[in-house]
């Protein structure tokens, strides 16, 4: 067969599976809609809030598609598609609200998009505090925050806004970090004057910054998508930012991936006023507070070793009550519905004099 007959074919098969696939996109989006109906029937019947977003469900769903892949495609990619489908199909029960980080353009609004796809509606916040504010005061159903980051360590103002919240963490995002120095249209590497971006962004760049850039002084700003903004107004002025920002602002690059770690790497946390039931794969993250004397940690920590359950991360932070006390942040594999893990908090409790569980959540499915 001729190249143009062979094209011609495959491009009808094509059409003919866009058709079946829109058919059962469809589908989909029609079930999704009796979901709403009988979980506000339920609500009404039993004065409960309906709940239509869970958690541990789409982690469920999007680890079995990741699983089921046949490819071609990556799993990845794949699961990112069935991400947008949910979060479209979630918007027909109930659209989310979704405080971030902002202003637009920032590395919180990004992973925002991830996690709930492009069917939520995100809302911008001038601080972390704000964040967990919104969602505290429901003005906003979910937040997203970061909190660590792999070459520069925790966010210590996200540790410090739980020892106030009643929030509990609900999920995790995990978003390679890609940074750009951007400009406006009319600037040029040889005519920057000052460059900007968040503390930790600057951080993650010196190395880069001190080669090409020395003698030029850096600014840190409150977050990337307030850099990009200055730098779209005002001139001489370069931001590191990410391609979300450049898009929004219609900012150039004038250098890309300058970032000195090529696996630089940010988690964030999703934040909800309610804990989340076990998806089976899940991690359990704490606050404690130990009592000042020898083998106080060691104590915090023994149970876990005893009980073979795996930290995946310990920090400590200033405790703010009083000088040279420390609270410890420890994250462990698990989920504090499991008896390991009641058993586990109850030999903590022992041995601390504060003890504040932040949330059970699935582990980032993508």
């Amino acid at each position: 067969m001729e190249p143009d007959k062979q094209l011609d074919a495959i491009r009808e098969r094509i059409d003919e599976i866009d058709t079946r696939l829109l058919e059962l996109i469809s589908e989909r989006a029609r079930c999704a809609r009796e979901v709403a109906e009988v979980k506000l029937a339920a609500s009404q019947s039993s004065d409960t809030p309906a709940t239509f977003y869970r958690p541990e469900r789409e982690a469920q769903v999007l680890r079995a598609i990741q699983d089921r892949n046949p490819g071609p495609l990556a799993s990845d990619y794949i699961a990112s598609i069935f991400r947008e489908i949910m979060s479209s199909c979630l918007a027909l029960e109930n659209p989310l609200s979704v405080a971030y980080l902002g202003p637009e353009g920032t590395y919180s609004q990004a992973a925002a998009l991830k996690h709930f796809g492009q069917s939520a509606i995100l809302v911008g916040q001038p601080s972390i505090y704000e964040v967990f504010r919104q969602v505290e005061a429901r003005e906003c159903d979910y937040g997203v925050v970061p909190v660590e980051n792999s070459t520069e360590g925790m966010v210590g103002q996200t540790l410090d806004s739980f020892l106030e919240s009643s929030l509990q963490i609900i999920g995790e995002i995990e978003l390679q970090v890609v940074h750009n120095l951007l400009g406006a249209a009319s600037i040029h590497m040889h005519s920057v004057k000052l460059v900007l971006g968040h503390e930790q962004a600057l951080a993650q760049c010196r190395q880069w910054l001190d080669s090409h850039l020395p003698e030029v002084p850096r600014e840190t700003v409150a977050s990337n998508g307030a850099a990009a903004m200055r730098a779209a107004s005002e001139t001489g002025v370069a931001a590191i930012a990410g391609d979300l920002a450049a898009r929004l602002h219609e900012l150039k690059p004038l250098a890309n991936a300058i970032q000195d770690s090529s696996a630089n790497t940010t988690r964030f946390f999703v934040l909800g006023r309610e804990s989340v039931p076990s998806s089976g794969h899940d991690k359990t993250s704490l606050l404690v507070s130990a009592r000042n004397r020898p083998g106080a940690l060691l104590g915090l920590l023994r149970p876990f070793e005893e009980n073979g359950i795996s930290l995946t991360r310990i920090d400590s932070r200033p405790s703010k009550t009083e000088k040279w006390t420390y609270v410890f942040y420890i994250e462990c594999q698990g989920h504090l519905a499991d008896d390991i893990m009641l058993d586990v908090m109850g030999q903590i409790e022992e041995h601390s004099i504060m003890l504040k569980r932040l949330g059970s959540f699935p582990r980032a499915p993508i």
